[in-house]
C-alpha cells in the first residue's frame, strides 16, 4: 500500500492515470475522518487531498468561496466567521461517533454531502455547491460547467459529485455559497412528549410563520447525555429560532405561546442553544467509543417514530430524531440487522438507511448504503462506467 498525497492537480491526475493503466484501486480520502463507510478493498492505495489546501478566492460581498478540496474545514469556518458568514448546512463532525481522528476537509464535506440540523430549511451540502474541479477515472481534469464529458451530456456534474463518496472522481476544488450567519439564537424546549406526540408538535411548529431552523426530539434514553445532563427533566423536543436579536425574541414568544398547549415549555439562550445543536449534529449520545452499529435513516418526518417502534419489537435499538423526525439516528445493541431495518423502511413507505458505524466483521458483509431500485442502480452503474471505467475509485463504497 502506497500513501499518496499530491500537491498539485497535475500530479494527482498523473497518479490516477497510472493506477487506471494497472487497474490498482485508489482509496479517495481527505482527512480520513469518515473512514469506515463501506468496506475496504484489498491493495487500495490511499489518495489524499490534504496536499491540495488553501482558500483560492473569497469575496464576502458576493457570498461565495472557492477552496482547494483538502482545505481543513476549520480553516474555512474561521474565515467565514471573521466575515459573519457560515456554511448554512452546518456539516457534522463524524470523528466522535466513528472514533476516527484527523481533520475534516471541505472537499470531504461535499463528497459525502454532509448536512446537519439546518438541512430541513437550508438544504443539503450539495444545495450550496456551485462548482467543482475534479479528476475522473481516466486522469482527466474536469471543471463542471466547462468541459462536458463524453456521453454524460445533460447530467449536473456538481450534483453527481456531491454525495458520491469519492466513487466518481477525485475532487480538487470546490466553489460554494456562504450566507450571513445568525446574530443570535434561542431554543424552545418541550418536556415530556413521547415520540408520536413530539412528531405532532414538531409538525405544528414547522407550520408556524416563525422560521424554525432546527426541530429534534430526544427520548429519555438520550436526554441526560446532552448539555451535560442539564436539559429539563423528561423527554425533550427542541425547536431552534435564529436571526437578529429583536426578531428572535418576537418569534420565540409566538412559538412558546403556540407550543404551550403541547407540553411544559422552557427556553435555552444562545450559549446553551449552540452547544445543544452541535451535540445533536455530531450524534453525541452514540459517541461512546464502541463499535455498536449506528444507522443514519432518512424517512418522511411522520414515519421516523413508527419505524423505531416497529424495530423495538424485533431488536434492541436506541434512537433520537432530527429534521422534524425525518432523520433518525439509531444505535443497535447487537448486529446491524440490515435486512430488518430496510424491510421496515420499505413497509412504511420508503426511505434510506446508511450504516455509519459497525465492526469490521459486520461492515464486510453489510451494504453500507441503501439498495437502489433496479432502474436507478442501472443508471448509477452506467454513470460510474463513464466517470471511472477502470473502477479504481473507492470500489468498496458502492453500496
Amino acid at each position: 500500500m502506497i500513501d499518496l498525497m499530491p500537491t498539485s492537480e497535475d500530479e494527482a491526475a498523473a497518479i490516477v492515470r497510472a493506477h487506471a493503466e494497472t487497474g490498482r484501486p485508489l482509496a479517495i480520502c481527505g482527512g480520513n475522518t469518515r473512514s469506515g463507510f463501506g468496506h475496504a478493498v484489498a491493495a487500495e492505495d490511499p489518495l489524499r487531498s490534504t496536499g491540495l489546501s488553501g482558500i483560492v478566492a473569497y469575496n464576502p460581498g458576493e457570498m461565495v468561496m472557492t477552496a482547494r478540496s483538502g482545505t481543513p474545514l476549520a480553516e474555512v469556518e474561521a474565515a467565514l466567521s471573521g466575515s459573519s458568514q457560515m456554511l448554512a448546512f452546518e456539516p457534522m463532525d463524524h470523528r466522535p461517533v466513528m472514533g476516527t481522528s484527523g481533520e475534516p476537509t471541505i472537499g470531504g464535506v461535499f463528497a459525502a454531502n454532509v448536512s446537519g440540523s439546518r438541512r430541513l430549511v437550508a438544504g443539503a451540502a450539495r444545495d450550496s455547491l456551485l462548482g467543482v474541479r475534479f479528476i475522473n477515472g481516466k486522469g482527466e481534469i474536469i471543471k463542471a460547467g466547462g468541459r462536458v464529458m463524453k456521453n454524460v451530456t445533460g447530467l449536473d456534474l456538481v450534483k453527481l459529485i456531491a454525495g458520491s463518496h469519492g466513487t466518481l472522481g477525485f475532487l480538487t476544488e470546490v466553489t460554494f455559497r456562504v450566507p450571513p450567519s445568525a446574530k443570535t439564537e434561542q431554543t424552545v424546549v418541550l418536556s415530556g412528549l413521547n415520540d408520536a406526540e413530539a412528531a405532532g408538535a414538531m409538525a405544528a411548529a414547522m407550520a408556524l410563520p416563525v422560521e424554525v431552523s432546527g426541530a429534534a426530539h430526544l427520548p429519555l434514553t438520550v436526554t441526560w447525555k446532552f448539555l451535560a445532563g442539564k436539559l429539563p427533566e423528561g423527554e425533550a423536543t427542541v425547536l431552534r429560532i435564529e436571526g437578529l436579536a429583536g426578531s428572535v425574541e418576537v418569534r420565540v414568544e409566538k412559538l412558546v405561546a403556540a407550543m404551550s398547549g403541547f407540553a411544559t415549555v422552557t427556553r435555552l439562550d444562545q450559549p446553551e442553544s449552540r452547544r445543544l445543536w452541535q451535540e445533536i449534529r455530531d450524534v453525541l449520545p452514540y459517541a461512546d467509543g464502541t463499535a455498536r452499529p449506528v444507522w443514519r435513516v432518512s424517512v418522511a418526518p411522520g414515519i421516523g417514530h413508527q419505524l423505531v417502534a416497529a424495530l423495538r419489537l424485533e431488536a434492541g435499538v436506541d434512537a433520537f430524531y432530527d429534521w422534524q423526525g425525518g432523520l433518525v439516528w439509531m444505535r443497535m445493541e447487537a448486529g446491524p440487522e440490515a435486512e430488518l431495518v430496510r424491510r421496515f423502511i420499505k413497509a412504511l413507505g420508503g426511505g434510506h438507511a446508511t450504516l455509519i458505524r459497525a465492526s469490521d466483521a459486520a461492515r464486510a458483509v453489510t451494504a453500507a448504503f441503501h439498495p437502489e431500485p433496479e432502474a436507478v442502480a442501472m443508471l448509477s452503474r452506467r454513470v460510474k462506467e463513464k466517470f471511472d471505467p477502470a473502477d479504481i475509485f473507492n470500489p468498496g463504497k458502492m453500496g
